[in-house]
């Protein structure tokens, strides 16, 4: 398996904007009533989210850690100093402050490895040409090359999955904070914030061949940098998301098909709620962002009424697809900027009984690519898509999607209006603002 390696977002500064002093100075240049309310406080770690900024204000609205004492504020170093952290206190405030990077899968790929693995008798076996196409893997034995890949997915599975409790702030110490080769698990708890830290997705070490997943098989993978699974009041703020140095133009491929180590970015799923995501970067990813995972009659039993979530100011820059794709949730998105680079296949993914809401954004798209592409349908979901922007040009993205894809045609009209946002700029100004002040690094 390849070696991970750190890779860091960077973003040049203009000029005008180099001349402020400090980092909390220079988040207040750009980011508006946000920053506002971190400026009044020097410490990230008890900054907490402002009212009406957002889903995740709703209610209780969003502190994290904040009341910590300092019995109960550490800074962490390695993953066992994190996990640890995680533990100590119980669902007592606390706040966790990363230093440095932090490498859950330092020992590699091989230390999970269970005795007998092999990964050439895996491909001999379950080749198109000796298994065919069409029948799953789920019913081979413990001692099969697939129930060995099993045995050493589930230890690392155990061993890069972070579970984070309830009234806990993460934070990044400065520059270059951050993760790689984790999966933080934000799951049935209330009051998380997770702030200037960069992930670089885990790449699954044992990725399943399926000879069901299309006519022709396909490998899929586990783990992403985030989830938010049955939780409320999350608020995600300057953090970066990147595939770092292992994009997927440098896996490999095995019977015909990408060997795919990537799961999403970020998922939000399992009747989650209340979620705010502000000033981060998605970057270099295929499927980013899920918003309810199925169609099923039991995911719906548990998402409907849920998955209120709130994306602005941020940065979808090189992303394939998912950014997001919803189902179920009342999904507000302004003031956002979507760069496609090469492979972009759309960005907003219209899903079952989702009502998303994206307006004030601005695309950046590559000659070739055209705004109809920007809107996905897969389900009959209205949504409300006004003061959008297309390369500096007002767009009507849902008008322009059914004069050129008309057999999925979209309706317009959400069925609601977002009253939780802050200051709301100008499309037009979204690029600059939002690619100077998206992402890790960017606040300290």
């Amino acid at each position: 398996m390849n070696t991970q390696r750190w890779h860091a977002h960077a973003t040049a500064w203009p000029a005008t904007t180099a001349l402020l002093v400090g980092c909390t100075a220079l988040a207040l240049a750009v980011t508006g009533t946000t920053a506002q309310a971190q400026a009044r406080s020097g410490d990230l770690g008890r900054q907490t989210l402002a009212a009406g900024d957002g889903w995740g204000s709703e209610g209780t609205g969003t502190s994290g850690g904040a009341a910590a004492d300092a019995a109960h504020v550490y800074t962490v170093t390695t993953w066992a100093e994190f996990k640890a952290a995680l533990k100590n206190g119980g669902t007592a405030p606390k706040i966790i402050q990363v230093k440095g990077t932090i490498d859950a899968n330092a020992e590699g790929c091989d230390s999970f490895a269970a005795p007998g693995y092999d990964f050439d008798a895996y491909l001999q076996k379950y080749s198109p040409q000796n298994w065919g196409y069409g029948t799953n893997l789920d019913a081979e034995p413990d001692d099969s090359p697939e129930g060995l890949r099993r045995a050493s997915a589930a230890d690392q599975d155990t061993a890069i999955k972070a579970e984070i409790p309830a009234n806990t702030t993460l934070v990044g110490l400065g520059k270059g904070a951050g993760f790689k080769g984790a999966s933080l698990q934000i799951k049935a708890v209330d009051n998380v914030i997770v702030r200037n830290l960069t992930f670089e997705s885990p790449l699954d070490c044992f990725p399943q061949w399926d000879p069901t997943d299309t006519s022709v098989g396909n490998w899929n993978s586990e783990y992403d940098s985030a989830v938010v699974y049955g939780s409320t009041h999350v608020w995600l703020d300057h953090n970066t998301f990147t595939d770092g140095d292992h994009p997927d133009s440098t896996l490999p491929t095995y019977f015909g098909r990408i060997f795919e180590q990537h799961d999403g970015e970020l998922d939000i799923v399992k009747g989650a709620d209340y979620v705010t995501a502000s000033w981060n970067v998605f970057a270099d990813h295929d499927k980013t962002i899920l918003i309810g995972n199925s169609d099923s009659a039991s995911t719906a039993a548990v998402d409907r009424g849920h998955l209120k979530v709130t994306f602005h100011h941020n940065l979808f820059s090189n992303l394939v697809e998912r950014a997001p794709r919803v189902r179920f949730g009342q999904v507000d998105s302004y003031n956002n900027h979507f760069v496609a680079g090469d492979g972009y296949s759309y960005s907003y993914g219209i899903g079952m009984e989702s009502q998303l809401v994206a307006e004030h954004n601005a695309f950046t798209l590559p000659a070739g690519v055209s705004a109809a592409t920007v809107l996905k349908k897969w389900k009959e979901a209205p949504l409300t898509a006004a003061d959008n922007y297309v390369n500096g040009a007002a767009t009507d993205l849902i008008a322009v999607h059914n004069a050129e894809i008309p057999a999925e045609t979209l309706q317009s009209g959400a069925g609601w209006t977002p009253t939780l946002r802050t200051k709301v700029d100008s499309p037009r100004a979204v690029p600059r603002i939002v690619d100077h002040g998206a992402g890790a690094g960017k606040i300290c």
